[in-house]
């Protein structure tokens, strides 16, 4: 018997020993509310026969999203909402495994490049959509208070209902402070990375300020700007600036010495100059180096330039926002706002992750097998 197999026969006899615990207590569960979630996981049991039909996973995947929405509407019902039992739980862990052993399957199903795809995508998916139901059955279920947290579903409600004033609070943080430091901070870092390998005295000397700057708490530095760059965005600008220079700094001049000394020699029996052997050997090398740096100030720059504007400001702006609205007790306005930052950092670095890529093809994480 295949591990596979031992996983499908571990989850049958799982809902088969919750069906007698339903039973046994009384609460016996009825079709139209469990009947889709046991026909989902027991479907597991044919995981073997998956080589001979090629839409397999592709059918196991819409009775668990039919599944998933079966118990969200039980647990927003009347009955379950604010007072679910153990009942609804135990169905809950049943089709939470269910889930896991359908990323297993999507994971080593299928063949070639497109395959390979969905196999990257599909369980990093159900993965987020899973963890973002739970997230509502507990919530929901437990009836948890909105001040303490709201569940997923009033988020986006809330997103629908202050789309005019997150759309005008996202250009203004995103385009004003995020991305122009970004650019700012980075672009700078490079150059002065290029300089400092250039110059080996000066590499010795910012490096250890790098690490000295990076210690920095983001609340130390923003009042000081914000008292050098007026109250205005150029003093959230500069906070991201400051946030994301160092970062790129040390990562370039990293990768700039990451290639390999036979490489080197070889462009110096060439003759190549020192700017030939920069451009043709050592940038190249460098790039998971640099975009390594790119990634990480990808983040950095959000969540600057969010904490700069708890600070005096226009009265805009993301993380005035969030600051003002949660002193109001506003929740849903708050965690909409969090929402929209999480999406547009997580496209963001996407974004870079994807020129990464094209960039970077030839790098050996990137060779398939």
């Amino acid at each position: 018997m295949t591990a596979f197999q031992s996983r499908g026969l571990f989850i049958a006899g799982l809902l088969i020993g919750l069906s007698v615990l339903f039973v046994i207590g009384g609460s016996a569960i009825p079709l139209t509310q469990a009947g889709m979630i046991y026909l989902a996981a027991a479907a597991f049991l044919f995981a073997p026969m998956r080589q001979h039909y090629t839409g397999w996973p592709g059918i196991l995947l819409g009775l668990l999203i039919l599944a998933m929405i079966v118990l969200t509407w039980i647990v927003h019902s009347s009955r379950v909402a604010g007072a679910a039992g153990w009942d609804f739980w135990l169905k809950a862990i049943g089709l939470w495994l269910a889930a896991w052993m359908m990323v297993d399957m999507i994971a080593n199903a299928g063949n070639g490049r497109r395959a390979s795809r969905w196999r990257n995508l599909a369980p990093m998916i159900l993965f987020g959509v899973t963890l973002l139901l739970l997230w509502e059955w507990l919530v929901v279920g437990f009836g948890i208070s909105p001040i303490i947290l709201l569940p997923p579903s009033a988020i986006g409600q809330a997103v629908v209902a202050q789309a005019n004033t997150l759309a005008t609070d996202f250009v203004w943080t995103f385009l004003h402070e995020v991305l122009l430091g970004w650019l700012i901070g980075s672009g700078s870092g490079f150059l002065v990375a290029l300089v400092a390998d250039r110059v080996p005295f000066l590499r010795r000397g910012l490096l250890p300020l790098g690490n000295v700057v990076s210690a920095l708490p983001i609340v130390g530095i923003a009042p000081i700007m914000i008292w050098w760059f007026t109250y205005d965005w150029p003093s959230k600008t500069a906070v991201v600036v400051a946030m994301t220079f160092f970062p790129m700094l040390v990562n370039t001049v990293a990768g700039l010495a990451a290639s390999g000394s036979l490489e080197r020699d070889l462009m110096r029996s060439y003759g190549a100059s020192y700017w030939s052997t920069l451009v043709s050997l050592r940038l190249p090398a460098a790039m998971p180096f640099i975009f390594n740096g790119l990634k990480i100030n990808s983040t950095l720059a959000m969540i600057g330039a969010i904490v700069a504007e708890y600070f005096d400001g226009p009265t805009i702006g993301m993380g005035f926002r969030i600051n003002t609205q949660a002193a109001l007790s506003q929740t849903d306005i708050v965690w909409a706002e969090i929402a929209v930052a999480m999406v547009a950092g997580s496209l963001f670095y996407g974004l870079i992750a994807v020129i990464e890529r094209a960039v970077t093809f030839w790098h050996p994480s990137y060779r398939r097998a």
